[in-house]
Order: structure tokens, then C-alpha cells, then sequence
């Protein structure tokens, strides 16, 4: 977990504690709301309970910096110049070893 995932978690907890809550920890405890039958977290006809949990995910998600990005684009285009200079190597090897096999 990163520095800055950490803080948004410190500030989440922090949250909830001024509200006297405990954050759920996940699985299926159970609570009084599921005691009841009803579910903790509703889907609405316009918002299902799938999407809120994609954005939730996706708020979680550590997300590189444009530094990052800028390294691993340049890695890649490197590596991808790279590997084309080998294949076209082997592709001339293999060229003039049909001609000097096949047409002669």
C-alpha cells in the first residue's frame, strides 16, 4: 500500500470514528439491517450495486504518476525498437541462407 493510499485510509477511519461508527470490514457479518432482512447496500433501479462497487474499487486503485507513466512509455518504445532490430536480423539471416541454399 502506498503513502498516499494510506492517508485516504487515515482520513476514511477518521471519518468514521467522529461518527461513532466502525467502518465494515467485509464478508457477510451481520448487522441489524441484515437482521431484518434488508440488504446494508441497495441498488437503485438508476444505480445498481455493481457500478457503486466498481467506483469504490476504482477509488482504491493506486494509480501511477506522470512520471511513471513517462518512464515505462519510454521502456516500452525501447524495448519494442529493440526487439524489431533482432526479428529484422533474423529475418535478413534466414533471407540469405535460403538464397545461398535454395538459388544456387
Amino acid at each position: 500500500m502506498g503513502r498516499r493510499a494510506r492517508r485516504e485510509q487515515a482520513k476514511a477511519d477518521r471519518r468514521t470514528q467522529g461518527r461513532g461508527a466502525t467502518p465494515p470490514r467485509g464478508g457477510l457479518g451481520t448487522n441489524a439491517s441484515a437482521a431484518t432482512g434488508e440488504s446494508q447496500r441497495n441498488g437503485s433501479w438508476w444505480k445498481p450495486k455493481w457500478i457503486t462497487d466498481i467506483y469504490g474499487e476504482l477509488r482504491r486503485v493506486t494509480w501511477p504518476t506522470r512520471l511513471e507513466i513517462a518512464n515505462l512509455t519510454v521502456v516500452v518504445i525501447l524495448v519494442s525498437i529493440l526487439l524489431g532490430f533482432v526479428l529484422g536480423g533474423f529475418d535478413l539471416f534466414f533471407s540469405w541462407v535460403v538464397e545461398q541454399t535454395l538459388f544456387r
